[in-house]
């Protein structure tokens, strides 16, 4: 979709790895989940954005989840800072009883 949308290759590559990271949050961590992925348009800028949504148990300190090196699972800390990273904008709301949802988009250039 990114290359299609006239992104660089290597900007699709960075939204391919925060895909696979959120996806991967899901699998580890939640009961079940979804990823969308669709174009958007705001004032006149073009890009992509990814919600990722779980139905899982949260995130009781997100402070703490977006710490580099942090992990509840023995992995590197990485996923969630990384995608915040990778992606122009990041907000991340998460409820013990709701879940956790991820919105981020990368603008074209």
């Amino acid at each position: 979709m990114a290359v299609q949308m006239g992104f660089p290759y290597s900007d699709g590559a960075l939204i391919a790895t925060a895909i696979s990271e959120l996806a991967r949050n899901i699998v580890n961590y939640a009961v079940s989940g979804e990823v969308d992925i669709t174009p958007v348009e705001v004032a006149g800028r073009t890009g992509i954005q990814v919600i990722a949504r779980d139905h899982g148990p949260g995130i009781r300190n997100i402070d703490l989840a977006m710490q580099d090196g942090y992990s509840t699972s023995g992995g590197l800390g990485l996923g969630l800072p990384g995608v915040r990273r990778l992606m122009d904008t990041f907000e991340i709301t998460s409820n013990g009883a709701k879940g956790t949802t991820v919105t981020a988009i990368k603008w074209k250039r």
